[in-house]
């Protein structure tokens, strides 16, 4: 449709007709295939408000939505094609691994193809628009949304938003893409106490620098859309904040798509305490440029009597509804409001071999090497295997937020193991988690539901006497153990995160009979596995890897694939440790080079304060040294550059992929910087006994910082440069920067 005529249909819409664009509804209103999570209430709408609905949350599948679209455009007075909307966070039907996973893989090209293919096949099936990328940063692993976002560091998560962004909508011209919403704008994953919906305060220095750039990079690259968090941001509720919606995102960015509510979270700004009542909110979050109300009655009974009143001018909700309009003109609904879907291009598209490839591929580059002693792995095919734990043959490899995923198309560990070898023996040992409490809390809605996955106490024995039986035949024991699924993802956060205790008790009954053991975790966010590392040989986190998971781990296991994800969380040597994050600011009583000695210094008394696993590190099956690092100058002025280099060496049997990492410390500055912050990184392959240098071009943007107004500084001084294979096993450099 022309502009013209755009603004045409816009002015000839009734006041009623402007408002019902600006409301979403999930699917049971309209008798469809509704798969929404959250709480469901009674919002207190009429038939009126559902039939001039425009858009439609969480339906899927290209028969159910052929149908909802066909039934609404009868029932809307100007025929206005709603748009279907939904989480395809990190994949549609073929799931790839949790974006935690996916950021692990340092592999932004890999991760682009996936949201390409992902947007294919959301496409197909009817979607418009998918809420992802999650772009919050994240430094504490007690917040169960850890899962959905790529890691702790502000510069990685920016080079992912700008991959997933792109891969979602490079095809949205032809129908095979989507439009990006990224989420939650702003600073969600800085809840207190990693407690979900929980408030958050911090300096305008560390939001700037260290939670808004990802979001930044994803306006850069074009994204459609735009979620507000569920929470407050230093005591202002996110859906009603004008300076940070009106005049950072839209004004200062230069943001002009759509702003949509989080699920209620309009409505939720009366229980803020942030507005007085339904009315106030809708007035609130309208003059804050929110476009669309999800999920709640705000804007479908207040909206009307604010314009009645004088409260609200009209032309708010002109510019509102002109955004929602152009994107269903973007996307092509009126000259097609099906937009080429049908049920033989779903068919077709979703969970075809070269997807199914692709999502093996990223699951394998996923797996993070934690520990493997007396090179335990890869796996000989003649051994003797006994595969063991709640894993083993489950299929519920997919993680919270694969919505429209299922189990029984994903490869579980066992049949990937089969695959290699017939050598091997499987039993479940024990259960996923054997707390009633727990699993109430995760959502198991009583007794009943509970016992189809807690075993009652002589089939938990017979487990597993089962599985140590097995053990004592074996050659090596894989233990496949891990976090529930719904034990990782939205309202998922905990306070202890070790695995739960009757896993661990396998794990030491296992460990008593002195064969070699190796562990698979499977799980949503990072773990404290201290308690664990000496009675286990090898260590692979595999997090929730996906509909090809088993069989990418087992194609590192049995070394077909060598090794190569990096973590991009550290892993927390105690859970009183959190939030626990790579580049924390510098300290004047620091625990190593302090004027201090003893107790006086930033410590704990009962564990280090170093992670367990730190920020960028990773195991392969070979060595990559790092011999030398030069520069090509000590002194950087405004006019020019520096070139680093580094020397690697593989002296080992096995080519390896080598994530090199760049860091900067800014030793003197006017806001107090990180010990070290990531400003580079590079994924190289380099061959069995080989060298490779790798070379980096550090530039005046990469020095710069952010103040407490937001401004972006510069400033002349010392830097250290660090390059490494993780934020703490560095080379290091000095240069000075003048005018």
């Amino acid at each position: 449709m022309k502009t013209i005529e755009l603004k045409q249909l816009l002015k000839d819409m009734s006041l009623d007709e402007k408002i019902g664009q600006l409301i979403q509804l999930s699917g049971e209103f309209f008798k469809a295939n509704d798969i929404s999570y959250g709480p469901i209430t009674k919002l207190g709408i009429s038939q009126k408000v559902v039939d001039l609905a425009g858009s439609v949350l969480n339906v899927a599948g290209a028969e159910e939505t052929r149908r909802v679209q066909s039934h609404q455009m009868k029932v809307q007075p100007h025929h206005i094609p709603v748009m279907f909307m939904s989480d395809v966070i990190y994949g549609y039907k073929t799931v790839y691994p949790i974006p935690i996973g996916l950021g692990a893989s340092w592999d932004p090209k890999l991760v682009k193809e996936a949201f390409n293919t992902a947007a294919d096949e959301a496409s197909a099936a009817g979607i418009h628009v998918a809420y992802a990328p999650m772009l919050d940063t994240v430094h504490d692993a007690r917040w169960g949304r850890v899962l959905e976002s790529p890691g702790e560091d502000s510069y990685l998560n920016s080079v992912y938003a700008k991959a997933m962004v792109e891969g979602f909508q490079e095809n949205f011209e032809n129908n095979n893409g989507v439009a990006a919403c990224f989420k939650h704008f702003a600073g969600y994953g800085a809840v207190e106490s990693g407690r979900e919906y929980n408030s958050i305060d911090m300096s305008i220095s560390n939001l700037y620098q260290n939670y808004l750039p990802a979001y930044k990079s994803a306006v850069k690259a074009g994204a459609k859309m735009a979620m507000t968090s569920l929470t407050s941001l230093n005591g202002v509720p996110s859906t009603a904040d004008e300076k940070l919606l009106n005049e950072l995102l839209r004004k200062t960015w230069g943001f002009n798509g759509i702003i949509i509510s989080d699920y209620a979270s309009i409505y939720e700004l009366v229980k803020h305490g942030f507005a007085s009542d339904e009315f106030d909110a809708a007035h609130k979050a309208i003059n804050a440029t929110v476009d669309i109300d999800m999920k709640s009655p705000c804007y479908a009974n207040s909206l009307k009597k604010l314009v009645a009143d004088g409260k609200l001018n009209e032309e708010k909700i002109d510019e509102s509804v002109w955004r929602v309009l152009s994107l269903k003109n973007e996307l092509g609904l009126f000259d097609d409001p099906y937009r080429g879907t049908s049920i033989a291009r779903e068919n077709k598209s979703v969970l075809s071999s070269d997807k199914r490839e692709l999502a093996r591929k990223l699951a394998s580059e996923a797996i993070v090497m934690l520990q493997n002693k007396n090179d335990v792995l890869p796996l000989n095919k003649n051994e003797k295997v006994a595969l063991i734990g709640p894993y083993s043959t489950d299929h519920s490899l997919l993680g919270m937020w694969a919505v429209h995923g299922e189990p029984k198309n994903s490869v579980s560990i066992l049949e990937g193991i089969e695959r290699y070898t017939s050598n091997v023996t499987a039993a479940k040992g024990t259960d996923i988690n054997r707390s009633r409490e727990m699993l109430k809390k995760m959502g198991f809605p009583n007794d009943e539901e509970i016992s189809k996955v807690i075993s009652d106490q002589e089939v938990e024995h017979e487990n597993n006497e089962k599985a140590l039986q097995l053990a004592k035949k074996a050659d090596v024991v894989v233990l496949a153990l891990g976090e529930s699924t719904f034990e990782a993802g939205e309202a998922g956060a905990k306070t202890k995160l070790t695995l739960p205790e009757n896993q661990l008790n396998l794990i030491n009954e296992i460990s008593k009979l002195r064969k070699k053991v190796v562990l698979l975790v499977i799980s949503g966010r990072p773990l404290v596995l201290t308690n664990v590392i000496d009675k286990v040989d090898s260590i692979l986190e595999c997090w929730f890897p996906g509909t090809e998971g088993g069989a990418a781990i087992a194609d590192i296991l049995f070394g077909k694939a060598n090794p190569s994800g990096r973590l991009t969380m550290s892993f927390p040597y105690s859970s009183g440790q959190e939030p626990i994050y790579y580049n924390h600011l510098s300290t004047g009583r620091p625990v190593d080079d302090s004027q201090h000695v003893g107790r006086f210094v930033s410590k704990y008394l009962d564990a280090p304060d170093a992670p367990l696993y730190p920020f960028g590190y990773g195991l392969s099956y070979g060595k990559v040294t790092y011999e030398s690092m030069s520069l090509d100058k000590n002194v950087m002025t405004h006019a020019g550059n520096i070139e680093v280099k580094v020397d690697l060496k593989n002296d080992s049997d096995w080519d390896c992929q080598e994530t090199v990492q760049l860091y900067l410390h800014d030793k003197v500055a006017t806001i107090v910087q990180p010990v070290k912050k990531l400003i580079d990184f590079k994924k190289v392959a380099i061959k069995a006994h080989t060298q490779k240098t790798v070379s980096f071009s550090i530039s005046l943007t990469q020095l710069t910082f952010f103040d407490n107004y937001g401004e972006e500084i510069l400033e002349n001084g010392t830097f250290t440069l660090f390059i490494g294979s993780n934020s703490r096993d560095c080379l290091a450099k000095d240069f000075t920067l003048t005018d």
